[in-house]
């Protein structure tokens, strides 16, 4: 009998778990042991990795992304605009998506995540031209090969121009064929069993491009098939406005009338809350997805964490769309979520508040229990970073330091207990190559608007 491959990750130089000062044990993809002071592993190991020079952190798990704005990055006709001028200046360009776009956006994404520490990634696509009805295909087939962990919302937008809402006609499509791909994703893609490296959740866009009886569908059919909603809430004052206009509602009873106020949902941004919002929000178990750079880029606002997080939602971290962040790094997004919540509450907001968030509390916002924390029985995603560089020098409390002296790359990422990253690289991939066929993609795709 074989005899199957045991994993000590041996004396890290600092380590996000209790008790596990000399390490832990990884077997078949699982953590099953962590090494205490003075301890040694209770059965032998067939490889022994020195991490004597490495922090070792759970992987980093990232809430909220759209993938396909890579593409557009520091657009100068997005430049310096709010949330909706940005919106409308950006859905004509968007609007010219293609397959191969779709496909190396969210390759060159997911690559820029796992560098960043990232071994499980939420996108929430919600653009279907009519020439690439198979968005959420082409995604799952780049996941499946940068080797991530990826929730893939099938996002949606119904509710075009002539009937009000944001987006132009050409973007949006019918509430029946919405229904039927967003089912059809759903069996065919969902994998609900612990581990899953892919996950389905449904993402109607948000209140000003989906009708309410899109949201009461779609919150059905999560129902009926057990997965998460997420959708963008509260994100701006104008948002706000709306809702009231449109709906004679603000946002959270928006939410609540369409059945989605429950533990089932996560919500990116979640900015213009009052008190009362946030209890019932805290009560029904609603996680929310701080995105602090993107909110910053926009000038919309500053999500109360720690208030919703005391209500009792799930709070997580998002990179959000790299048209409105221009970077998919969240190991820096941690690191600007830490600086932005001081500002909220005080200095006593800690780099162990900001690294649960974008963790334990990602993890939990989207409905997982099998990641986040080095944890016995939890799957080895596992990110790795050197304190080697300039920056680094003179640091004393290795996990502050890497949140407080910028740490921006991983030295090595595991995920399901296999390495994707070493020495900084990703494993099997021609970073250049991708970086020129998505240079091309973002070029032909601010052309054609300009053609």
């Amino acid at each position: 009998m074989a005899i199957s491959e045991r994993i000590w990750i041996k004396n890290p130089l600092a380590i996000l778990a209790e008790q596990a000062e000399r390490g832990l044990v990884i077997e078949n993809g699982i953590i099953t042991e962590l090494v205490g002071h003075a301890q040694k592993p209770s059965l032998p190991c067939t490889t022994t990795i020195d991490a004597s020079q490495w922090v070792v952190l759970p992987g980093l798990v990232n809430g909220h992304h759209h993938f396909y704005q890579t593409l557009t990055r520091a657009l100068p006709r997005a430049l310096n605009k709010p949330l909706f001028n940005w919106l409308t200046s950006l859905y004509p360009v968007w609007a010219g998506l293609e397959g191969d776009m779709v496909y190396h956006a969210t390759q060159l994404a997911l690559a820029e995540l796992l560098l960043s520490g990232c071994t499980t990634a939420a996108d929430h696509h919600y653009l279907f031209p009519q020439n690439i009805t198979d968005a959420m295909d082409i995604q799952a087939q780049a996941a499946r090969e940068i080797g991530v962990r990826m929730t893939m919302t099938r996002g949606s937008m119904s509710l075009g121009q002539k009937d009000g809402g944001l987006p132009p006609q050409s973007t949006v499509q019918t509430e029946t064929d919405i229904m039927a791909d967003s089912e059809r994703v759903i069996q065919r893609y969902h994998d609900a069993s612990p581990g899953s490296m892919l996950q389905v959740a449904l993402a109607p866009c948000s209140p000003f491009s989906v009708t309410p009886e899109l949201m009461q569908a779609s919150a059905k059919l999560a129902q009926q098939h057990k997965v998460m909603l997420h959708t963008h809430l509260a994100e701006t004052i104008d948002e706000e406005n709306f809702c009231l206009q449109r709906f004679g509602l603000r946002t959270v009873d928006y939410l609540d009338s369409v059945g989605w106020l429950g533990n089932n949902t996560w919500l990116a941004h979640g900015i213009h809350f009052n008190q009362d919002e946030i209890a019932r929000l805290g009560a029904a178990g609603t996680g929310i997805c701080h995105c602090p750079t993107s909110n910053m880029m926009l000038a919309s606002g500053m999500a109360p964490v720690r208030d919703l997080e005391t209500a009792g939602s799930p709070v997580g971290i998002g990179v959000d769309g790299s048209a409105s962040n221009d970077g998919s790094n969240m190991i820096q997004e941690v690191r600007q979520a830490l600086y932005l919540q001081r500002l909220k509450y005080d200095a006593e907001v800690s780099h162990l508040d900001a690294l649960r968030w974008a963790t334990a509390g990602s993890a939990k916002m989207l409905g997982r229990d099998d990641i986040g924390s080095l944890e016995v029985g939890k799957q080895a995603d596992i990110a790795c970073f050197k304190l080697d560089a300039m920056r680094f020098s003179g640091s004393h409390d290795a996990l502050a330091a890497l949140l407080l002296c910028g740490a921006h790359q991983a030295d090595a990422v595991m995920v399901k207990g296999q390495w994707r990253v070493l020495d900084g690289a990703i494993l099997d991939m021609d970073i250049a190559a991708l970086i020129e066929r998505h240079h091309n993609c973002a070029k032909r795709l601010a052309n054609k608007l300009e053609s």
